[in-house]
């Protein structure tokens, strides 16, 4: 659930009560818009009223748009729900310029049926005076804030506080800073521009005794004669001249020290140009500071994944084996054939062998009948059956050559297919191997990855543990006074950040802190189980409702579950 801020300022209101005197109160109106994406995207309208002065003075109002059509059936609006905020926000603002006129045109009441505003519904009225009669232009029903609506409320006016006096002493801070280093580079400046003034004098001292000496020197020498006093006077004319050019040396030096201190001058500003940059990068790093707390949270998440990626594996490695085992056994079963295979084509060719042999005793004897053939002529008729009769026997084993022939053809085709399929399962069998050492590499990163978040929640739960026990006897009345529930609702909404549902039972130990027990996550709720489920799809709202029921006390759960759903002063029963 997102929130955005479209209004927040404080506005003069005018409370009238049954019975009592209208009176004036200044009321900071707040309101949000609030889109919520699960299970239907929709968005709603929150207006929160509270008063700086009290912090229990806590009204709330949620319009959704269901609620906004029978509002708008009710007090006859012209406006759909997306223009109604923005058309309520200028309506407040027409009433903050009219407020501190002595007859304002618009106002704002805050109606209570009751006598004073003690935990009552109001109604919000945008009421427009004329000399007629006072048109109420939009009349909103308020509920007051629940204890636990309160005590969200005052934590996070707590945060904020907090996180302003931090910013205000990194202020004071810079301010120290920028001011011992000005205070430094004055004192230097002050401390050169003294030097440099000393020894400027010191060189003119000096120069005026030179030239008195000279000018004595002169007078004596004008009464000795007039041609030396001539000489002596250009040679006094090239000294004047090297003097002059001291002097315009001396005041180049002036002139630097002049464009030094500028330079500094310049240093000075860029010097709070940097410490304007600083206060950005201060912005910068709260931003990052925030985006990092999402990071963990993703993290905490992918943890939760990679849980079940691993029983993932598992089980594809238990599948890769019982695969290996099947191809093995027709391996086995391959080679045995291919071995009775084998047997059969020699048994084949021992037979090819021997008919061959007879084959060529046949011909052998045809040949003798041939040679005989003249001779034995006379005999002809009466061996002419014999004859034929070995033709017969010729022909039958001429076919019986020719199908022995193709099915040793047919064996030798059937013994390369089963080495193709042999060659197929050995590529498989390396192709599963190497599936198996990446699984089992991923689940060793998992594992690291695992271990590594455990410590850090460890060091994190023990530096809260070292951080509050000022605050253990405080804890200890959290079962009577109002503001233990405070204390298992922060706390409820930190296990709500918390992917993993195995984490959830630190909860009931905090809740426990009246019998002393030990803060932190105890070592059975870090071991691994068989039947943990992934947290991916699951909804904040589920992860507390399911998970936390067993270790949250009944009034925290009647209490989460007031705060979780928003009242509706149109829809009560909702």
């Amino acid at each position: 659930m997102a929130a955005e801020r479209i209004f927040d300022r404080a506005v003069s209101v005018r409370v009238r009560g049954c019975g009592c005197e209208e009176r004036r109160l200044n009321v900071r109106v707040n309101i949000e818009l609030l889109s919520i994406s699960n299970p239907v995207h929709k968005k709603d309208l929150a207006v929160r009223l509270t008063d700086d002065t009290d912090p229990f003075f806590l009204y709330n109002l949620v319009i959704s748009e269901e609620d906004f059509q029978s509002l708008k059936s009710q007090q006859g609006l012209l406006v759909d729900f997306s223009a109604f905020p923005q058309k309520f926000i200028d309506l407040l603002q027409q009433c903050i310029q009219e407020q501190n006129k002595d007859i304002p045109r618009f106002l704002l009441q805050l109606v209570s049926s009751a006598p004073a505003l003690d935990h009552s519904p109001v109604s919000l009225n945008v009421v427009e005076t004329n000399p007629f009669k006072h048109l109420t232009h939009l009349s909103l029903k308020f509920l007051p804030g629940t204890d636990a609506e309160i005590k969200k409320f005052l934590a996070n006016c707590l945060k904020y506080l907090k996180s302003l006096s931090e910013k205000s002493r990194e202020l004071d801070k810079l301010k120290n800073e920028w001011a011992s280093y000005t205070a430094a580079l004055s004192n230097k400046h002050s401390q050169e521009l003294t030097s440099e003034k000393e020894r400027a004098l010191q060189a003119q001292t000096q120069y005026q005794q030179q030239h008195e000496q000279q000018k004595k020197e002169l007078e004596n020498l004008h009464q000795k004669s007039i041609q030396q006093l001539q000489s002596r006077l250009s040679e006094l004319e090239i000294i004047n001249k090297d003097l002059t050019e001291r002097r315009y040396k001396g005041d180049s030096t002036v002139r630097e020290l002049k464009a030094k201190l500028s330079g500094l001058e310049d240093e000075c500003q860029r010097a709070k140009q940097e410490v304007l940059s600083l206060r950005r990068e201060n912005t910068t790093l709260d931003a990052e500071c925030h985006e990092k707390e999402k990071l963990i949270n993703q993290l905490q998440t992918r943890v939760a994944v990679l849980e079940q990626e691993i029983k993932d594996k598992d089980q594809l490695v238990t599948r890769t084996k019982e695969v290996l085992d099947a191809t093995q056994e027709q391996k086995v079963i391959l080679e045995e054939s291919t071995e009775e295979k084998q047997r059969h084509i020699e048994k084949l060719e021992t037979t090819i062998k021997s008919l061959s042999a007879e084959l060529l005793k046949a011909n052998e004897i045809i040949k003798k009948l041939q040679g005989d053939l003249k001779t034995l002529m006379s005999k002809l008729k009466l061996k002419n059956t014999v004859t034929i009769q070995q033709e017969k026997l010729l022909a039958e084993k001429e076919e019986k050559l020719q199908k022995e022939q193709k099915e040793s053809q047919e064996m030798g085709q059937s013994l390369r297919m089963k080495e193709q399929e042999v060659c197929k399962l050995q590529e498989q069998l390396e192709s599963t191997i190497q599936k198996l050492e990446e699984s089992k590499q991923l689940l060793k990163t998992n594992e690291n990855v695992i271990s590594w978040l455990n410590r850090q929640l460890s060091e994190v739960q023990m530096a809260k543990k070292l951080d509050s026990p000022a605050s253990a006897h405080a804890a200890g009345r959290a079962a009577v006074s109002p503001l233990g529930m405070v204390q298992l609702n922060s706390q409820l909404s930190k296990l709500s950040r918390c992917p993993d549902a195995h984490m959830v039972p630190t909860a009931a130990h905090a809740a426990n802190k009246e019998n002393g027990d030990p803060l932190g996550l105890e070592s059975k709720y870090l071991k691994k189980k068989d039947d943990s489920i992934p947290l991916r799809g699951l909804s904040q709202n589920t992860l507390n409702s399911e998970y936390l029921r067993p270790y949250v006390p009944a009034k925290a759960q009647l209490s989460a579950k007031a705060a979780s759903t928003p009242a509706s002063a149109y829809f009560p029963g909702s």
